[in-house]
């Protein structure tokens, strides 16, 4: 049937007019009307319905009217469930068996299109040829036109384009001269949705052309510059209100390198003040190598003073991920004569560490993810007393935002480090920690351990993209070998987070003791500060 039908319209076509230009063809059973511009047209859409299972379609009427003709067709039934017969060529790409039955033919043809899409042949055609009647059903024999396979020839940036070329080179490594698939585009837009210093200004898309395949960028430069002001009350060790707090300025993607220049100072209620300098450029001479340069320096009033030095190279693992070596060189001066707990030490060593970072969809935080791991062995030697050993220091942090329901987050967040040694250690090499980002509801760098580790548990909950309201509870432990302390401490608190013009404005409440002593209300520290980005 399917062979005599378009000659059957042709013959009616030649019989017409030359001036009949308009073709109405009038479904029998839906009384739907579908207009053509000529006669092949009309055959196309008949022959059409044949490859939708309408094997048995026939005209059954043709009227010519003044200005047009009108061509009546009953479809007749539609035959989706169907014995197959499949090309080998078919049967050998998809691994199929030459007949089986399907309950629903329109399916089988999607999922075999679909499957060449996955191979590459993203314009193939899949064509059905009606073969007579078995059994009550139809019999089909399947067949497919691939076309050419596509392979990914070349990605291409527009907007912001100047990038570093390490970066554009690693995109080309990871998917120029794979072959295409969607799936393509949706790892692209995944990877680069959240990126920390451009943003897509739409998802990636593709050009094809006769020879080529090309995937399209839209970036746009993001603000990443950013000052973050904190300031802080609480009380000192003598009870004494005093204030403190942190400027941290973050100069980032000036150059278009993906380059950091990070300065860091702060001061902590007991009169401790730190300095930080970090310089951070990633794609070294058009490679993969980065070089990451970090000073420290801390005075603790009149007492001591610490410098530490550690320049490090490193190995980006595509956009989050870095593993690097480096070495350390510290400096400590006993000030105070009398501030016998402290030595005049010097340190050298080597160190290995890994970074992860997964940037978060929520403007509001700083990561989705973020792991970090640290390791060094150190040779310390000792002025006044002329020892020398031999130190092991270690460091694991991680944090992790869950989405819950709606606008319910919870962050949760875990730190712990440790430093291991045979002749113990004086009191101005202990790690320090508390405050702020760390265990909150302790003073700045109160807490002296050479081990602790902590937890938090934080409840966010956001309004809009502008604000979030936070609840949080910590719980942590550390040893002072040298004081045969090995308290466990707790840290609890609220506040919030709100959009201003300015930037981001954090307030926050928190109060937190060791386990065995009551609650007192002057330990209660509150912070505010400003996260601005420019």
């Amino acid at each position: 049937m399917k062979k005599i039908l378009p000659f059957f319209v042709l013959f009616f076509c030649a019989y017409l007019q030359a001036q009949n230009k308009e073709f109405r063809l009038l479904d029998v059973q839906t009384q739907k009307t579908i207009v053509v511009k000529d006669s092949a047209a009309a055959v196309n859409f008949l022959d059409s319905l044949a490859q939708n299972n309408f094997y048995f379609t026939k005209v059954v009427n043709v009227k010519k009217e003044s200005n047009h003709t009108e061509i009546y067709f009953d479809k007749g039934k539609n035959f989706n469930e169907a014995f197959v017969s499949v090309s080998p060529e078919i049967q050998a790409d998809l691994k199929l068996k030459n007949e089986f039955f399907t309950k629903n033919l329109d399916s089988l043809k999607k999922e075999f299109s679909e499957n060449y899409r996955k191979k590459g042949y993203i314009f193939n055609r899949v064509k059905s040829k009606f073969r007579g009647m078995e059994n009550g059903f139809p019999a089909v024999e399947i067949s497919v036109l691939k076309n050419s396979q596509r392979k990914v020839d070349k990605i291409v940036l527009k907007g912001y384009e100047n990038v570093p070329s390490r970066f554009v080179k690693n995109l080309e490594n990871d998917y120029v001269g794979k072959v295409y698939d969607e799936k393509i585009l949706s790892d692209l837009n995944r990877s680069l949705q959240n990126h920390e210093f451009f943003t897509l200004e739409k998802p990636p898309q593709t050009l094809f052309t006769k020879d080529s395949t090309d995937i399209y960028l839209f970036l746009q430069k993001k603000k990443s510059n950013s000052f973050d002001g904190v300031i802080g009350f609480g009380n000192d060790k003598s009870e004494k209100f005093t204030f403190n707090g942190s400027l941290n300025l973050n100069l980032r993607n000036i150059f278009n390198a993906f380059e950091t220049i990070n300065i860091f100072w702060q001061r902590n209620p007991d009169k401790g003040q730190t300095f930080d300098l970090q310089t951070d450029v990633p794609y070294l001479f058009k490679s993969n190598i980065g070089v990451d340069f970090k000073l420290n320096i801390f005075r603790q009033d009149s007492t001591y003073a610490t410098v530490k030095l550690t320049p490090a190279f490193y190995l980006n693992f595509k956009n989050n991920q870095k593993i690097g070596v480096r070495g350390t060189f510290e400096t400590s001066t006993v000030i105070d004569s009398t501030y016998v707990q402290g030595k005049d030490f010097n340190k050298n060593g080597i160190g290995l560490w890994y970074q992860f970072q997964e940037p978060t969809d929520i403007d509001l935080f700083l990561y989705k993810s973020r792991l970090e791991f640290e390791a060094d062995y150190v040779s310390a030697k000792y002025g006044g007393e002329k020892l020398a050993g031999a130190q092991a220091h270690f460091l694991v942090s991680a944090e992790r935002n869950f989405h819950l329901k709606d606008n319910h987050y919870l962050n949760l967040n875990a730190e712990g480090a440790f430093l291991n040694s045979k002749n113990g250690f004086a009191a101005n090499e202990l790690l320090r920690f508390g405050g702020w980002n760390s265990f909150r509801g302790f003073n700045e760098k109160s807490l002296f351990a050479d081990l602790y580790y902590y937890g938090t548990a934080e409840y966010r909950y956001l309004v809009g993209n502008q604000a979030f309201f936070d609840v949080f509870g910590q719980y942590g432990e550390f040893q002072n070998r040298s004081l045969n302390l090995k308290p466990k401490i707790y840290s609890f608190g609220l506040g919030f987070n709100f959009v201003l013009p300015i930037g981001l404005m954090s307030f926050q409440i928190s109060n937190g003791n060791q386990f065995g002593n009551p609650i007192k209300f002057s330990d209660t520290k509150i912070h505010w500060g400003v996260l601005s980005r420019f």
